[in-house]
């Protein structure tokens, strides 16, 4: 049977001992899964076995294949983004597997085996995960787990962003930063998709190349040269009348600068900071600018599960298309042994598209 490694503090704000866990493995089947003794760096990352959940009423069990990275993972390994209230301590928001088990009171025709990919408050980065059937999606026929984990997280994000928030209209200029990450890389599809036009900012060639690639029509390196006087260049002085922002604090003045008179400038992250010095207000006064910021993980059962019944119905199909109009962008696979060397990739802003885990040995993924 296996057993915990040592005695100490896993899964932040949780304490166990070895001899709690030797008696719950008496009863409980175990999963691997990585666990968080301390707030810290990647080498805090420590994967244990540990008693697998079970799925209570309106829950699924889904034996998990891949798994995906995002910048709130990396915040809740350092302890600024603790999981809401009730929801698993373990670190991890998208997941593709199979369905392994069904609690009670199931309003779908879910079935063992079923390929399934899904949005989670946490608990990706575990061989199982209990997810309300709500927040199940079914994989296409076409993509691979390691393809189907890059999707919820990032593409449920972009939707939101574009279609929830930002109400995209066709023909509207939608500036993208970081277009060459998870979420970039499905709204500059998303909005293309929609009948916007997106242009990005990156900070490589390599990466503006890759965004141009997926539809965006104009890119622009914020370490080599002014986005905002490429933005007017692009629209002839009128500004982005949408901006998807993850960066925050650094770039408000460029932001503002940028945006269209009515514009919408959607805040999701802040990566460059959350402290704002200078005349905002009077500047989005002066262009009657909406500032609108939107989160997620912590939004209420229903609205994610609103989310992604819209996300079914207008994108998912898209993926399945021969050839596809959407597809997921993945930049490296590690194994879930390997997940701190995953973690240092991403914080050296090295990525392209997404960078996944694969729980199940290769061998075992279908296509």
């Amino acid at each position: 049977m296996p057993h915990i490694l040592q005695t100490g503090i896993f899964m932040l704000r949780k304490t166990y001992n070895a001899s709690w866990v030797k008696s719950c493995s008496s009863f409980a089947k175990m999963m691997r899964a990585v666990c968080v003794d301390v707030p810290g760096g990647p080498e805090n990352l420590v994967l244990r076995s540990i008693p697998r959940p079970i799925p209570k009423d309106g829950e699924v069990l889904i034996k998990v294949h891949a798994a995906a990275l995002n910048r709130a993972d990396l915040l809740q390994r350092r302890g600024l983004y603790p999981p809401p209230a009730g929801e698993s301590d373990i670190i991890g928001l998208e997941v593709a597997g199979t369905v392994d088990g069904l609690g009670q009171g199931l309003k779908g025709n879910w079935k063992p085996d079923d390929r399934v990919m899904a949005l989670l408050a946490g608990g990706g980065y575990a061989e199982y995960v209990s997810v309300p059937e709500e927040l199940l999606i079914p994989v296409p026929n076409n993509l691979t787990f390691c393809q189907a984990a890059a999707i919820p997280e990032a593409w449920l994000t972009a939707f939101q962003l574009l279609v929830f928030i930002a109400q995209v209209k066709q023909g509207e200029v939608v500036l993208v930063h970081a277009g060459a990450r998870g979420v970039g890389t499905a709204a500059v599809q998303l909005a293309r998709l929609f009948g916007a036009v997106p242009v990005v900012t990156a900070g490589s060639r390599e990466k503006l190349q890759l965004a141009e690639k997926l539809g965006a029509a104009a890119g622009y390196n914020y370490k080599e040269e002014s986005f905002v006087q490429g933005v007017h260049d692009f629209t002839g002085g009128k500004g982005a009348d949408v901006i998807l922002d993850c960066i925050g604090g650094s770039n408000w003045e460029k932001n503002v600068s940028s945006l269209a008179v009515d514009g919408r400038w959607v805040l999701y992250g802040t990566m460059g900071g959350r402290a704002v010095e200078g005349d905002l207000l009077g500047k989005m006064l002066s262009k009657r600018g909406r500032l609108l910021c939107s989160l997620l993980r912590s939004r209420s059962l229903q609205y994610k599960a609103d989310l992604v019944r819209a996300f079914v119905d207008r994108a998912l199909p898209c993926f399945s298309e021969q050839p596809a109009t959407l597809r997921p962008v993945i930049d490296s696979t590690y194994k879930l042994e390997d997940i701190a060397e995953a973690h240092r990739h991403m914080e050296a802003n090295r990525n392209m598209g997404k960078i996944i885990v694969t729980v199940t040995p290769q061998s075992e993924e279908t296509p």
